[in-house]
């Protein structure tokens, strides 16, 4: 009887309860947060850089960052930014504020290249689209940019 007591006792202590409250922090301060899956591989990096711009990167499971969200520098006044790359972990899409009226502006790009850039300009917030060819060639547009 006093074996079958104290294995109560031991499996209140050893194993988790499914009806436990989990106990939360209210914050946690790093400058740095990684995480990783079960097999330790990281898939989120969550870090400030040195000259204040914050990044969360996303990893696939092969280890290639394939999203950033993030903010500029405060040299480039902190501009909030979406970053979408390719396998080979080149920018393909990129999303971000510009200018003084934080305009929204959208850049497809392939291999590297700028191909197509559609936002609102900076200074009048009118529409634009710039189409470049795969030489790199501005061929087409409409609005100032």
């Amino acid at each position: 009887m006093a074996g079958a007591a104290v294995a109560v006792v031991a499996s209140r202590w050893l194993l988790p309860d499914a009806n436990a409250a989990t106990s939360t922090a209210e914050s946690i301060a790093a400058r740095r947060i990684i995480l990783v899956d079960a097999s330790g591989r990281t898939r989120a990096d969550l870090a400030v850089s040195p000259d204040g711009s914050v990044g969360l990167f996303f990893f696939d499971s092969s280890g290639r960052n394939r999203m950033v969200l993030g903010t500029y520098p405060k040299a480039e006044s902190e501009y909030p930014t979406i970053v979408l790359n390719d396998t080979q972990q080149h920018a393909a899409g990129i999303f971000r504020l510009f200018g003084s009226q934080e305009t929204p502006v959208l850049v497809l790009k392939h291999d590297g290249r700028d191909r197509s850039i559609y936002g609102l300009n900076p200074m009048t917030a009118e529409p634009f689209l710039v189409r470049y060819s795969s030489s790199g060639v501005k061929d087409r547009t409409f609005g100032d940019f």
